[in-house]
Order: C-alpha cells, then sequence, then structure tokens
C-alpha cells in the first residue's frame, strides 16, 4: 500500500538530510558559499563602476607602475 507523506513529515526528513551533507561535505559546502559570495561581490562591483565614469588605461598602468 502506497502512503503519501504530508508537507507536516517531509519537513525534518529534509531537515536531517541536509544536516548531514553539511557535516559529511563541510569544506566542498564552504567552499560553495565563498565562491557564491565571490561572485556576488564581483557582481556589485561591476554594477558599481558602471555607475561612475570609467578610468583610461593609461591612468591605471601608471598607478600600477608606483
Amino acid at each position: 500500500m502506497e502512503k503519501n507523506i504530508t508537507r507536516k513529515e517531509i519537513k525534518p526528513l529534509i531537515k536531517e538530510t541536509l544536516s548531514e551533507m553539511i557535516k559529511e561535505n563541510r569544506e566542498e559546502i564552504m567552499s560553495i558559499i565563498v565562491e557564491a559570495i565571490e561572485e556576488a561581490v564581483i557582481a556589485n562591483a561591476i554594477k558599481e563602476g558602471r555607475k561612475n565614469r570609467f578610468v583610461s588605461e593609461k591612468r591605471i598602468m601608471k598607478i600600477l607602475e608606483r
């Protein structure tokens, strides 16, 4: 006989599964989180850069030569 699982029953199962995955794969999950944060920071920097005026390549090279 087939039993339907309710939301109330499935929620603890999902929590337990996620908890086990995090414990067993801590380094990989941390790596994924760090990468996602880095991507968000880069995206925000690009967005912010588009609001301001552009800097010439000559000026950038001058700063880098210091």
